[in-house]
């Protein structure tokens, strides 16, 4: 805390010194004074406004609220076999699964660290396809227990937690080493994930390299955004 009031004091100074030397160069260049004092406090605010965007944490994305079902979706529901309470368990939780989801992906992408991760293992991928499988599927809801209630709500919480610290303007040598630990962690998430997915899809193909390569071509074909997806 007192690390970051004094960084703060520290980015005031440097704004102010700022604001005065643009006045005096301004000055020299004969410019108005009060015109020169002018551009001297936007320069000044920005530079400050600059500092505190980028110490601030990434937003978490707002949870979509569950819609109705529509009558063509619960008529897919029952088809499948599911009862009202089925469909209503089922999809709260798609629904919490989605959130999540995105919130991965709001976090994966914010450093170059976890999106390195998330290209080595295909994770934002394979969630994603996953998630649609599922969708599609809602009688094997069951087969997937440890990808929504174990690996997807662990990634979620490790990635929040990594940009977190991530965020801290001062690292010492035990933040690295727990960095280092959370990135080897979410990277063994990763491939649980990716085990999640072999598991759901092992009837269908049973290569990884494929499964991947499959991935990516639906994704392509279908979108990659899963938001609109109905549930």
């Amino acid at each position: 805390m007192k690390k970051k009031t004094s960084n703060n004091l520290f980015i005031l100074l440097l704004a102010g010194i700022t604001i005065v030397v643009v006045v005096l160069l301004l000055g020299a260049l004969n410019v108005n004074r009060t015109l020169s004092i002018i551009i001297g406090l936007v320069i000044g605010a920005g530079l400050y406004a600059t500092y505190l965007k980028r110490q601030a944490p990434p937003q978490k994305k707002k949870a979509q609220d569950l819609k109705p079902v529509s009558d063509e979706r619960e008529k897919f529901y029952q088809s499948r076999g599911l009862s009202n309470e089925d469909i209503d368990f089922f999809r709260d939780t798609m629904n919490n699964a989605k959130n999540q989801i995105l919130q991965i992906e709001e976090n994966m992408t914010h450093t170059g660290k976890l999106r390195a991760i998330a290209n080595r293992n295909n994770t934002l991928h394979l969630i994603k396809v996953l998630f649609k499988d599922i969708v599609n599927e809602p009688e094997r809801l069951h087969e997937v227990d440890q990808f929504l209630y174990v690996h997807l709500p662990s990634l979620a919480d490790l990635t929040d937690k990594y940009v977190t610290i991530n965020q801290h303007q001062a690292k010492s040598k035990q933040t690295f080493d727990v960095l280092e630990k959370s990135a080897q962690t979410i990277d063994d998430v990763c491939e649980q994930i990716a085990g999640d997915y072999m598991k759901f899809r092992s009837t269908d193909i049973s290569d990884l390299a494929d499964e991947v390569e499959l991935a990516k071509r639906r994704l392509n074909r279908e979108g990659s955004s899963i938001e609109d997806d109905e549930i």
